[in-house]
């Protein structure tokens, strides 16, 4: 992208406000020497176990991402299908399947539940989807006690902030920080002992599994031809949630269909090795609806909502149709020098990093978020680290085609580029355009302010200008 399109979106796009906050978050993390190396002592870490697994994992783990590939395009091509399945056979055993739309609707539903249980208190699991649809500030403004069970989402919660990875919430808190938070918040003695840390949030969080109305989680993936959502986590909370209270609520997007139960044997680990570096995950459970008669534990009631909310866009978009692939495994975060250097709260929505730069301009509008595509190098490291395959970079770059398509206006976008085009076709009017450029450097002072930031300071000589002045030195 020229200069001058760079310049005229900064200045002109009505996302300006939010691209501006954007910098301003990046610049601070960027300068914040303690917050880049507890980022980089984190995934340095996550990469070491990642390398070490996949290589002891898979035979081929080339061979195992095409495979997951093409499991994850067939779910897609057949999704409608797959969707009525899995609703026929989870709702024949007494689960109740709700579809949303959009976020509002999707809040609109919980709230309708949660009105007609009475509830007081809801638990959660971790879960990105809600997340995505504001769930727990509506249900503060429903005036809902509202738990996080997972601990790096617990001590976010806590902490008053928002997620700061896909998988890893709390990646930028270190012992020291969450010590400090939990004898503040929870009035814990001061301690940096990762064990007692621990310890500390399940005895504040055993009392909530047994006392709330209603347990909220989300899926990893839901199984059409069993009925099933299955759900994967390291610390257990995740299936007490889904257990001790007597309604179960899981949210999850359309996108997270898989055909059949056998494909776990491949999702599962794969996600478990991109996403942590571990041959399996510690609790995977799969749910196919509320108790039944036989059982002596569970809840009473289960309902699932599937959600939309922009997914229909991309599935109907041939270019961007395989983002929907994704199974958040947070890879292309970890692999990512810019997510390296700015970290998960600097890009301001759900998703960050490659993926989320990706899918938030088509979930949210690109108008307002087509500036995340553009914080990449296109280095291509998301896509290679990818599970699944997406071509996160070039996704990148098509994201970026079409803002600046969006943006064009005109005459005078066309004078522009052809006015340039002309200049860079002569090494002498380059040279001219240079010295005209430094000549009217002091136009910065009257034009605003936000624009005038993005006009660079021209060199006093062009790089020819000083490589001629140096070899006439020799």
């Amino acid at each position: 992208m020229s200069p001058f399109a760079t310049f005229w979106r900064k200045g002109n796009s009505s996302s300006s406000g939010e691209h501006r906050s954007f910098l301003r978050r990046a610049e601070l993390r960027a300068h914040d020497d303690t917050h880049r190396h507890k980022i980089l002592k984190a995934i340095t870490s996550y990469e070491q176990a990642v390398g070490t697994m996949k290589h002891s994992q898979f035979r081929h783990w080339q061979q195992a991402r095409h495979l997951a590939a093409q499991v994850k395009a067939y779910a897609l091509a057949h999704l409608p299908d797959l969707l009525e399945t899995f609703e026929k056979i989870i709702s024949a055993r007494g689960a109740t399947v709700l579809w949303a739309e959009t976020a509002e609707e999707a809040r609109e539903h919980i709230r309708r539940i949660v009105r007609s249980q009475n509830a007081r208190k809801v638990v959660k699991s971790k879960s990105m989807t809600t997340e995505e649809i504001g769930l727990n500030e509506m249900l503060q403004a429903e005036k809902v006690e509202v738990w996080e069970s997972d601990l790096g989402e617990l001590i976010v919660q806590i902490a008053g902030e928002k997620p700061y990875h896909i998988v890893t919430p709390a990646m930028h808190k270190s012992k020291a920080d969450i010590a400090k938070l939990f004898h503040e918040k929870l009035g814990a003695p001061y301690t940096e002992n990762a064990e007692a840390l621990t310890m500390v949030a399940r005895r504040h969080l055993r009392k909530a599994y047994i006392t709330a109305d209603i347990g909220i989680t989300g899926a990893n993936f839901i199984i059409a031809e069993e009925g099933a959502i299955v759900m994967t986590e390291n610390e257990g909370n995740g299936r007490l949630t889904m257990a001790c209270p007597p309604v179960h609520v899981v949210i999850v997007g359309i996108e997270k269909v898989i055909p059949r139960l056998e494909h776990l044997s491949l999702f599962l680990p794969l996600l478990a090795t991109s996403g942590t570096g571990q041959q399996l995950t510690c609790y995977n459970s799969i749910v196919r609806g509320p108790r039944s008669p036989a059982e002596p534990d569970g809840p009473e009631t289960m309902m699932v909502i599937l959600l939309d909310n922009g997914r229909s866009r991309l599935y109907g978009d041939p270019e961007f149709h395989q983002s929907l692939r994704c199974i958040r495994c947070g890879a292309c975060l970890n692999a990512c020098p810019v997510y390296r250097t700015i970290g998960g709260h600097a890009y301001g929505t759900t998703y960050q990093g490659p993926i989320g730069a990706v899918i938030s301009p088509h979930l949210w509008g690109m108008e307002k978020w087509s500036h995340l595509s553009f914080a990449s190098s296109l280095c291509g490291a998301c896509t290679d680290v990818c599970p699944v395959e997406i071509d996160l970079h070039h996704l990148l770059l098509k994201n970026r085609r079409r803002a600046v398509q969006a943006a064009k206006t005109g005459k005078g976008w066309k004078f522009g580029f052809r006015l340039w085009a002309f200049i860079m076709r002569s090494r002498r009017l380059v040279h001219l355009a240079h010295h005209l450029g430094r000549s009217l450097q002091w136009l910065r002072r009257v034009l605003p302010r936000d624009q005038a930031a993005h006009i660079p300071d021209l060199a006093r000589q062009t790089f020819a200008e000083w490589w001629k002045q140096h070899e006439r030195q020799k």
